[in-house]
């Protein structure tokens, strides 16, 4: 079969996936899956253009995709002026402190380059005093605004701008993080920025679940603003309500699914966007370059190619695009909950829509994306109709029945780990695998 029919194929198959369960479950059931595949797939194709075009392992996803969400309460979310009375001028002077303690340090380390051994020492002194001094003016500004109204507020709020603005600043945000963690750790061997990036993204949710004054920590950021209407609003529209009068739906269910459609055209739309232009960009004499440094380091950089370099582009690229999907997300759930951000859902399951769909191929990438997330939020029902299935002929009361029964749930994991097996089985090279040309 023609590889295109083929792929085409597979995409035909996953939509009418979707689809049974629109048809068996609701559509707002089905509709919600759809907008978390799509979300899944742009974030897997960041991962794709990290390991895929220039085998970057990038074992923090989950710390990108927090930064993402952090940028949509910055932007969306109104300021909240009693706490910036309270103590929003000691925290910025802190903030600055901290930046400018930074830059100095930079700074002294590159003009004390003659001073050998000393430098340490200065940069050193520079970094403790900086320190120290940001903390003394930022520590009782932090305790005046966390103390605002905490079950409420309890933080500085943002800046009150539409709330797609943050998908732009969140890529922003990973992009620069990345650059840091790429600067660092890039020029040594691979393993290295694995662990650095493991490290930076756990040291990322520390920050987030800690610092209540910029993200209420735990106790979370509810009621973000929408990109798209309320289902309150939908409801008392006359349009709607002849609609549904003449169709017999229910007015709850069809308000619903006309905002996750809705969503689902913006997703969409980034979805496509990114995916032009990471083909544009693989095809291009760039994208041949990365392709041939991931093949041979060794070879490129005798012709020439500078590797570290070519490798934080690429980094900082993957890193922006895995923001922005953080960012999409917490738009769609309209909260922002730090506890949320798990390895297994926003590191391993990535990787396995990357492999499961095709490494080094976009529209595998986004394949692998809709794939895992579909079973990992099926496996649940299907492993518990399963059960009942297989328990059907036992008693009622049977303790094995009720067991089984009870830990259905835990059919996810076999199915994840099923799914990747049968995959590095019968298509190790992904269900639509990287075009070598």
């Amino acid at each position: 079969m023609n590889n295109l029919y083929r792929n085409l194929l597979l995409f035909a198959v996953m939509l009418a996936l979707v689809a049974v369960v629109g048809i068996s479950q609701s559509w707002n059931v089905a509709l919600a899956i759809l907008n978390l595949c799509l979300i899944s797939a742009i974030m897997t194709l960041g991962v794709n253009i990290q390991w895929g075009y220039a085998g970057l392992f990038n074992a923090g996803v989950m710390g990108f995709a927090a930064l993402g969400g952090l940028a949509a309460v910055l932007i969306s979310m109104p300021p909240v002026p009693a706490a910036w009375q309270a103590g929003g001028n000691g925290v910025v002077t802190g903030l600055a402190f901290g930046i400018g303690t930074v830059l100095a340090g930079i700074i002294s380390w590159r003009k004390t380059a003659h001073l050998g051994g000393k430098r340490y020492w200065l940069t050193a002194l520079i970094a403790v005093a900086g320190y120290t001094l940001m903390r003394w003016v930022i520590d009782p500004a932090i305790v005046a605004v966390e103390a605002v109204e905490p079950a409420k507020t309890g933080f500085l709020g943002g800046f009150g701008l539409p709330i797609m603005l943050s998908w732009l600043v969140g890529g922003a945000f990973a992009a620069g993080v990345a650059w840091l963690v790429g600067k660092v750790s890039l020029g040594l061997r691979s393993d290295y920025l694995a662990i650095a990036t493991l490290g930076i993204s756990e040291i990322i949710i520390y920050f987030l679940k800690n610092e209540d004054w910029l993200t209420r920590g735990v106790k979370n950021v509810n009621g973000l603003p929408r990109p798209v209407p309320y289902e309150i609003d939908l409801q008392h529209t006359a349009w709607l309500q002849n609609w549904v009068e003449t169709y017999g739906i229910s007015l709850i269910d069809a308000s619903s699914i006309i905002v996750k459609l809705c969503y689902a055209g913006l997703f969409v739309a980034v979805l496509v966007v990114i995916l032009w232009l990471s083909e544009t960009a693989l095809k291009s004499p760039w994208g041949r370059m990365m392709r041939a440094i991931r093949d041979n380091e060794t070879a490129a950089s005798a012709m020439g190619k500078n590797v570290t370099w070519r490798h934080l582009q690429v980094f900082v690229l993957g890193s922006a695009v895995v923001g922005m999907a953080g960012a999409m997300l917490t738009t769609l759930d309209g909260q922002f909950t730090p506890t949320a951000y798990q390895p297994l859902r926003f590191t391993f399951l990535i990787w396995v829509m990357v492999i499961v769909g095709g490494s080094g191929n976009n529209f595998g990438s986004v394949l692998g994306g809709f794939v895992i997330w579909f079973f990992w939020i099926e496996a649940e029902p299907i492993g518990l109709a399963l059960m009942e299935l297989i328990t059907s002929g036992m008693a009622q009361d049977s303790p094995l029945r009720h067991h089984l029964l009870d830990n259905a749930a835990h059919m996810r994991l076999m199915t994840m780990g099923l799914v990747l097996l049968l995959v590095l089985r019968f298509a190790p090279r992904g269900l639509i695998p990287e075009v070598k040309r």
